[in-house]
C-alpha cells in the first residue's frame, strides 16, 4: 500500500511538473508584442502600423515626384523636340504683333474685329460708301479671315499658335502694339495685361519681345520717361525682354515710336539729348529710341531730337517718303552719316477696304507673294540694321503673314489661293536665312 502510494505521488509529480513544462513552453512562443500582451501591447502594435502606413506613404511620394519629373522632362523633351523643327530665330528680323483681339469666351465681346467702317473725311465721298460696324464671327474687319477665327488676344491657345507660327518663320523678335495701362486705341481696350503671357509663351519658343509704343491723348517727354521706367521696371528682368548691344557694348532695350513726328523737337530733345538735365540717357531706362520715318524732312528732325534710329512701318511701297522702296538707298546713307540704325519695313500687301471701303488707291495686291519678296529683296539691298515686318496679324490694313484661309459667306473674302495658309510664313524663313547670310558677310 505503502509503496502504491508512493508511485501515486510520483505520478502526480510527474504531471505537475509536465504541465508546467508546457505552460512554460507556450508562454515562450507567445510574441511579446501579441494582443495577448495587453494593453501596452496593443498600443504598440497601432503605433508599428501607423509607422507602416506613413513609410508606404513616405515611399510613394518619392514615386510621385519621379512621375512629376518624368512628365516635366517629357514635355521638355517634346517642347526641345518641336523647336528642332523649327529654323534659328533670326533675332535681326521684327515682326509688328497685336494683342487687341477679343472675342465674348475670353473677353466678353467681340473687339476689333468688329471694327468700325470708318467714312471719309470729306462728307460727300463719305455718303457714297458704308458705315457701321462688322458684325463677328462671320463678318470681321478684314479683307481675310484668319485659319484661327476671330481670336481673343488672351487666349493662351492662340498666343501659342502664334508662337509656332512665328518660329516657323524664324522671326526672332515680335514688336508688341503696346499703350499704358489704362489706355486703348480709339476701337479696343487695354492691353498690358496682355504682355506677362507673352512674354512666357516667347520664351518658351526662344522669341524676344520689343515694345511698338503707340501714340495716345497726352504723349510727352513725361509721359514717355514714365512709360520707358513702367516697362523696363515690370518686364525688363524677363529673359524674353529684348535687348540689343550697341557698338559701345550697351545692352539696351529697343522702342519703336509710332508716328514719333507728332511730340516737336523740344519735348524730344528733352528727354534723348544727353546734354538735357531730365534726359533718360545714362539713367537706368536709357534705351535704343527708333522714329517712325514718314516725310523727307522727318530725317533731319529725327537727328535733332536725339533719336537712335528709323522705322518706316507702312507696307505700301509709294505711301509715304519712308515706305518707297527706292528711297531706301539714301536713307541707310543719311543714317550711317548720323550714327543712325536703319530699319526698313516690309509687308507682303496692303488693302484696308474693309474698315476704309473708300480707300483703294493704297491697296497692294500680294500677286501670290511676289509683292513681299520684292520689298525683302529692295530691303536687304540697302544693307539695313534690322528688318521690320508689317505685320504679323494687322489684319485690319490687310499686311499679315499669319495663317488665312478661304472663307465664303455674306462677305466676300480674300484668300492666298492657290497657296497654302502658310505661305508668307514660308517665304518669311527663306528670307530670314538669306539675311542671316548677308550679314555675316558684311561684318567680314
Amino acid at each position: 500500500m505503502a509503496r502504491f502510494r508512493r508511485k501515486s505521488c510520483i505520478t502526480l509529480i510527474a504531471l505537475v511538473l509536465l504541465v508546467l513544462i508546457i505552460i512554460v513552453v507556450l508562454k515562450a512562443l507567445t510574441p511579446d508584442d501579441s494582443p495577448a500582451s495587453g494593453p501596452v501591447a496593443v498600443g504598440l502594435i497601432l503605433d508599428r502600423k501607423k509607422d507602416i502606413l506613413i513609410q508606404r506613404q513616405n515611399n510613394d511620394k518619392p514615386d510621385k515626384i519621379k512621375i512629376n519629373d518624368s512628365f516635366k522632362s517629357d514635355k521638355d523633351a517634346e517642347l526641345e523636340a518641336t523647336l528642332k523643327k523649327f529654323p534659328p530665330p533670326n533675332y535681326y528680323l521684327h515682326a509688328f504683333y497685336y494683342v487687341w483681339y477679343g472675342n465674348p469666351k475670353f473677353d466678353g465681346k467681340y473687339i476689333h474685329w468688329d471694327h468700325l467702317q470708318l467714312p471719309h473725311w470729306d462728307s460727300k465721298v463719305a455718303q457714297g460708301y458704308p458705315q457701321g460696324r462688322h458684325s463677328p464671327p462671320d463678318d470681321i474687319g478684314s479683307n481675310f479671315y484668319p485659319l484661327l477665327g476671330a481670336y481673343s488676344s488672351k487666349d493662351p491657345s492662340i498666343i501659342e499658335a502664334h508662337m509656332q507660327q512665328l518660329r516657323t518663320a524664324a522671326i526672332g523678335v515680335i514688336a508688341v502694339s503696346w499703350y499704358p495701362p489704362n489706355l486703348k486705341d480709339d476701337n479696343g481696350e487695354p492691353v498690358d495685361d496682355i504682355v506677362p503671357l507673352l512674354l512666357e509663351v516667347a520664351h518658351k519658343y526662344q522669341i524676344k519681345v520689343a515694345f511698338h509704343i503707340e501714340p495716345y491723348r497726352g504723349r510727352d517727354e513725361a509721359t514717355m520717361f514714365s512709360n520707358v521706367k513702367f516697362i523696363i521696371e515690370k518686364y525688363g528682368s524677363h529673359p524674353a525682354f529684348f535687348r540689343y548691344q550697341t557698338n559701345t557694348g550697351k545692352l539696351l532695350p529697343l522702342f519703336y515710336v509710332y508716328d514719333s513726328y507728332l511730340m516737336n523737337l523740344e519735348q524730344w530733345a528733352k528727354l534723348l539729348k544727353h546734354t538735357e538735365s531730365n534726359s533718360i540717357r545714362d539713367t537706368p531706362y536709357d534705351a535704343i529710341f527708333i522714329a517712325l520715318l514718314v516725310e523727307e524732312k522727318h530725317k533731319r528732325d529725327i537727328v535733332t531730337a536725339g533719336f537712335d534710329g528709323v522705322y518706316t512701318y507702312f507696307a505700301t511701297n509709294g505711301f509715304s517718303y519712308g515706305s518707297t522702296q527706292r528711297n531706301w538707298d539714301s536713307i541707310k546713307a543719311f543714317c550711317e552719316d548720323n550714327n543712325l540704325l536703319f530699319i526698313p519695313s516690309v509687308g507682303p500687301g496692303y488693302i484696308d477696304t474693309s474698315i476704309r471701303p473708300w480707300n483703294f488707291q493704297n491697296t497692294r495686291n500680294r500677286i501670290n507673294g511676289r509683292y513681299y519678296e520684292t520689298s525683302l529683296t529692295a530691303a536687304l539691298e540697302a544693307r539695313p540694321d534690322f528688318i521690320s515686318i508689317t505685320s504679323f496679324n494687322e489684319w485690319h490694313e490687310g499686311t499679315q503673314i499669319e495663317m488665312a484661309i478661304p472663307k465664303t459667306g455674306q462677305t466676300a473674302y480674300l484668300d492666298y489661293l492657290p497657296n497654302k495658309p502658310a505661305i508668307y510664313l514660308e517665304i518669311t524663313r527663306k528670307w530670314a536665312a538669306i539675311f542671316g547670310g548677308e550679314r555675316r558677310k558684311w561684318q567680314e
